[in-house]
């Protein structure tokens, strides 16, 4: 059999996440399966960039997978996103995997974690006797799977996630056995660069996996392609590495799978001026006062900032 990365999407913002993971795997020349979970949320035009860069795409929807699930779905809806993880233990044509989640970058080959065993994973930065569950290995069984559903269902989580749930049912982690402990250099959490800056100093060159933890994901910065800076960010060193990545490799494959149709980029686009001119005679003042007034204004084209200004520099002169 097989092994393989997986990793999870349930929206569009996960999903660019899990494109740059890929492509970061991919880059680094791993040997083994790319696999992505997806959520029924995610668009039919992620889902399309999505296969171009994984060897798998599987769609689960907790609600519409088998009765286990099901029923340990009605007991605790509180835990929807944290089933969707522990699907992954049903990927049983895969021997072993390594589960990554989509705030993660590759920065080097990672393939050796294949040689470690269920259940591996590097400590977590905030409570270091719990694992931190966005790298961990781990072998496919529905087995498994069934008695991780039944855990969830008659304990909880602690922490209202899958982190809370995995520690607690492979709560031996800690204490049996230190081959599973993954060091850290496989899942620096990029908050860590603040708590321990001396080690962060010694030790972070070496990182192979840098895992954006925190509520501001990559995705939510902007990004000015033309700079190569990210907007509001205080640590742009790992961030820049993303959207390097994202802006060169994956926004062009969402550019052609959206054609014609907006969507956001996260990156800051400044139209050249022949295109702002060919497109002025395409709009008269009435209609383009109409838009004006219902909030549709063309901000990135003949309403552009720059463009106000330099009509305000002609009335004012």
């Amino acid at each position: 059999l097989a092994q393989a990365f997986v990793t999870l999407a349930t929206n569009d913002s996960y999903a660019r996440g899990a494109m740059v993971l890929g492509k970061s795997l991919r880059n680094h020349k791993t040997s083994k399966k790319l696999v992505v979970l997806i959520g029924p949320h995610v668009s039919d035009q992620a889902r399309a960039v999505l296969h171009k860069i994984f060897d798998e795409v599987r769609l689960v929807d907790v609600l519409d997978s088998g009765d286990t699930a099901h029923l340990a779905m009605m007991k605790r809806p509180d835990l929807g996103v944290t089933f969707t993880k522990l699907h992954c233990w049903t990927l049983t044509h895969y021997s072993k995997c390594v589960f990554m989640d989509a705030d993660t970058l590759v920065v080097s080959n990672i393939d050796e974690l294949f040689e470690r065993e269920e259940l591996s994973a590097a400590p977590d930065p905030g409570w270091p006797d719990c694992f931190n569950s966005g790298v961990f290995v781990f072998r496919p069984s529905n087995e498994t799977y069934g008695k991780l559903l039944q855990y969830c269902t008659e304990h909880g989580s602690f922490d209202g996630g899958d982190q809370g749930i995995l520690n607690d049912f492979f709560s031996d982690w800690a204490t049996a056995d230190i081959n599973k402990h993954l060091p850290f250099i496989y899942n620096m959490s990029s908050i860590a660069i603040y708590t321990y800056l001396p080690a962060f100093k010694q030790y972070g060159a070496n990182a192979k996996v840098v895992h954006f933890l925190g509520q501001m994901k990559p995705w939510s910065y902007t990004y000015n392609p033309t700079q190569r800076r990210v907007r509001g960010s205080s640590q742009p060193g790992l961030l820049l590495q993303w959207w390097a990545l994202y802006s060169a490799e994956v926004l062009p494959m969402l550019i052609r799978e959206y054609g014609d149709q907006p969507f956001n980029s996260g990156c800051e686009v400044r139209p050249k001026h022949t295109e702002q001119e060919n497109n002025h005679p395409l709009v008269s003042s009435a209609e383009r006062k109409q838009r004006w007034e219902q909030g549709q204004a063309d901000y990135m084209g003949i309403d552009s900032f720059d463009n106000i200004q330099k009509k305000l520099d002609v009335f004012l002169k």
